[in-house]
C-alpha cells in the first residue's frame, strides 16, 4: 500500500483497488503459471479488459504489513475468460476481513491488428488450472443518460494515462467516472449548507463496460453522467464517455451516504434527496 492511496476519509480510494487487482491478474498470469510460456507471455501482456465488476465491502486503511488479493478464474469461453477476486485482511487469530470482491472479464488481443482473438487449446489448458466457477451476479443493463437530465464533463487524456500499447489503461477509466461524478454531483447539490446538507459518500458498488480504446489526444472526449435512481440511503450514477457517436465505455455506480465518525450508512437530509430525486 502507498500513502497516497488514500482519499480525504481516510480510506483507499475506490479506483486504487481496481490496480491492485490487476497487478494482482498479471501477477497470476505471469508468475504462477510457470507452463504458460510462450501462451503465458501473450496472456500476461496481450489482453484487454471488457468488464469490470467492483463490490466494496468494507473500508480499508493505511498499515504497513501488506495486504492479500487471492486471484482465480471463474469462467473460460471461445474468446474470453472472467478472473475472480477478493481482497481481504487476515488477523493472527485467522479472523478475515474482506474489503472488496470483483470480477474482471478479459480477452486475448492482437494489438497490431487492434482485433480480439479466440483463446488457444494451451492457454485454455493453463487458465483451467486455475478455474473456480463460481455464481455470477445479475448483470444491471445501462441505457444512455437520458438528455434532459445528464451532466457533461470534457475528458481531456494525460499522457501518463496511455499504457505501453497506446490505448488509455483499464483502471484510469474508473478516475475519469470519478471525476464525473463529482462534477455532476458539485453542479446538482453545490448550494447546500455544509455540513448537514452534504454528508460523506462513499462506493459501494462499480460496473464498469469497455467497448473501444480510448487513444491520447488533444481534443477532449465527452462524459455524460446523471442520477438514474435515489434510494433511502444510497443513489445510483450511470455514465458514459463518448467520442462524438461513438460508445466508448459505460458505468454504473451505486453510492452510500456516509458517517465517517460513525463508520456507517445515514440518511441524507430531505432537501438533498429532494435536489437528485428532481434530477433524475
Amino acid at each position: 500500500m502507498r500513502w497516497a492511496d488514500l482519499d480525504q476519509l481516510g480510506h483507499v480510494n475506490n479506483v486504487v483497488y481496481v490496480d491492485y487487482l490487476q497487478e494482482a491478474r498479471v501477477d497470476m498470469i505471469r508468475t504462477h503459471v510457470p507452463a504458460s510460456r510462450p501462451e503465458g507471455t501473450q496472456l500476461a501482456e496481450g489482453v484487454v479488459v471488457v468488464r469490470h465488476e467492483v463490490t466494496y465491502l468494507a473500508p480499508l486503511t493505511f498499515r504497513f504489513r501488506p495486504i492479500r488479493i487471492e486471484c482465480w478464474v471463474t469462467e473460460i469461453r471461445a474468446a474470453s475468460f472472467t478472473v475472480g477476486y477478493e481482497v481481504f485482511d487476515q488477523d493472527d487469530d485467522g479472523r478475515r476481513t474482506t474489503y472488496v470482491r470483483a470480477t474482471t472479464v478479459l480477452t486475448p488481443y492482437v494489438f497490431a491488428t487492434e482485433r480480439p482473438r479466440r483463446l488457444s487449446e494451451s492457454e485454455g489448458e493453463i487458465l483451467s488450472r486455475f478455474l473456480e466457477p463460481t455464481e455470477k451476479r445479475q448483470r444491471i443493463r445501462v441505457a444512455s443518460p437520458p438528455e434532459e437530465t445528464r451532466r457533461h464533463y470534457p475528458l481531456h487524456v494525460r499522457f501518463s494515462d496511455v499504457d505501453v500499447y497506446g490505448h488509455v489503461n483499464n483502471v484510469k477509466y474508473f478516475e475519469y467516472f470519478q471525476e464525473s461524478r463529482f462534477r455532476l454531483m458539485s453542479e446538482l447539490t453545490g448550494g447546500l449548507p455544509d455540513p448537514d446538507g452534504r454528508p460523506a459518500v462513499v462506493v459501494a458498488q462499480t460496473d464498469v463496460d469497455y467497448r473501444m480504446p480510448i487513444l491520447f489526444r488533444e481534443q477532449a472526449y465527452d462524459v455524460w453522467s446523471h442520477v438514474s435512481h435515489v434510494g433511502s440511503r444510497s443513489f445510483t450514477v450511470e455514465s458514459e464517455i463518448r467520442d462524438g457517436e461513438s460508445l466508448l465505455s459505460r458505468a454504473r455506480m451505486v453510492l452510500v451516504w456516509f458517517d465517517p465518525r460513525a463508520q456507517r450508512s445515514v440518511e441524507p437530509s430531505e432537501e438533498y434527496r429532494a435536489l437528485l430525486t428532481r434530477a433524475s
